[in-house]
């Protein structure tokens, strides 16, 4: 097993057989000790996160798997924190799919004049850059395309799939009447088939989820949807 990456909120391994190995750790993103799913830095550390992260994203890969929807995940052992994944390229040096159903973070800080908090949001798909120097900027389709990052083909297939797994994802949390605002996920190639696949994660540190109109911390997210 090789180390090959040190990510914000993950430590990657290469396998043997060709696979990878993702560690989950207890950082989350944030800014100023407060945590932010939509933020580009370490914020803070929870104890737990690593684990919470892990037993959510193994309980919602799993459903994506079994519903036919293309993903990285292999398996995952809880007791190591780790998750087996297929190999996958990533979209130039990386992009983040974000998809909104209120208007919170991120898109209210960019469109507070026309926008109200909490406003209720069609599926909005939008795209940003991972780039931490410029705080992962948005990026259209057109500029995907002629970029050469994401043909438009793969644009449309990126958007369904988003809304598709975002889809199911909130189903799943309103059985716990808990409403979904927004998640982040992340998508690749296969390296063997080319398909678009998710990869990365699912979990309460890259989604903002409310009960009865109170914010859901990630852990007890968790708790909420797989102990609930």
């Amino acid at each position: 097993m090789k180390h090959i990456y040190t990510g914000k909120t993950k430590n990657v391994y290469e396998l043997e057989d060709g696979n990878y190995l993702l560690e989950f750790k207890d950082d989350v993103t944030g800014v100023d000790g407060v945590f932010d799913p939509g933020a580009n830095t370490v914020g803070l550390t929870i104890e737990g996160a690593g684990l919470a992260g892990l037993k959510l994203t193994k309980y919602f890969f799993e459903l994506l798997n079994e519903k036919g929807i293309p993903t990285h995940f292999i398996e995952a052992d809880i007791d190591k924190k780790t998750m087996k994944v297929k190999p996958a390229e990533t979209f130039g040096k990386g992009l983040e799919v974000i998809c909104r159903f209120r208007a919170v973070g991120s898109f209210l800080r960019r469109y507070g004049l026309y926008a109200t908090e909490g406003q209720p949001l069609d599926a909005f798909v939008e795209v940003t850059i991972k780039d931490d120097e410029r705080e992962d900027p948005p990026i259209s389709e057109d500029a995907l395309d002629m970029l050469g990052i994401l043909s438009k083909t793969e644009y449309k297939v990126l958007k369904e799939l988003t809304q598709k797994i975002a889809g199911i994802v909130k189903e799943e949390l309103a059985k716990k009447g808990i409403e979904l605002y927004d998640i982040k996920f992340e998508f690749g190639r296969d390296k063997e088939t080319n398909e678009i696949m998710l990869i990365d994660e699912i979990s309460g540190g890259n989604m903002r989820a409310y009960k009865n109109g109170e914010y859901i911390e990630p852990l007890e997210l968790e708790k909420l949807i797989l102990e609930g």
